[in-house]
């Protein structure tokens, strides 16, 4: 799968908790999101906020979505709150293979 692809399938999803996704797919909307982060990061404030806002939802349901592949509740998501132990742990979830026969890129 390929940045395009996964950006139009992300976003096609926009507030899609249930599936999966795979690796792939979620690595290459998170590079997305780092990029146009650092890009909204230069201009007005009230358009950093609303960029930024409009990526909230896509990301947390990739996330969820990615996690159900791993075998596990998008719910793990708020070891995020937990400081640094949480972002390592749940960064290791996200890194996994597949639970589930779908093709893991």
């Amino acid at each position: 799968m390929n940045m395009s692809t996964a950006v139009i399938r992300c976003l096609r999803k926009y507030a899609d908790f249930s599936g999966t996704a795979v690796r792939s797919e979620f690595w290459w909307f998170y590079l997305f999101n780092v990029l146009v982060t650092v890009l909204l990061y230069f201009s007005p404030d009230v358009i950093n906020f609303i960029g930024l806002a409009a990526l909230l939802v896509p990301s947390l349901s990739s996330a969820s979505r990615r996690l159900h592949d791993t075998g596990r509740s998008g719910w793990w998501q708020l070891l995020i709150l937990v400081p640094f132990i949480g972002s390592l742990v749940l960064i290791v979830f996200l890194v996994q293979k597949s639970k589930f026969a779908s093709i893991d890129a």
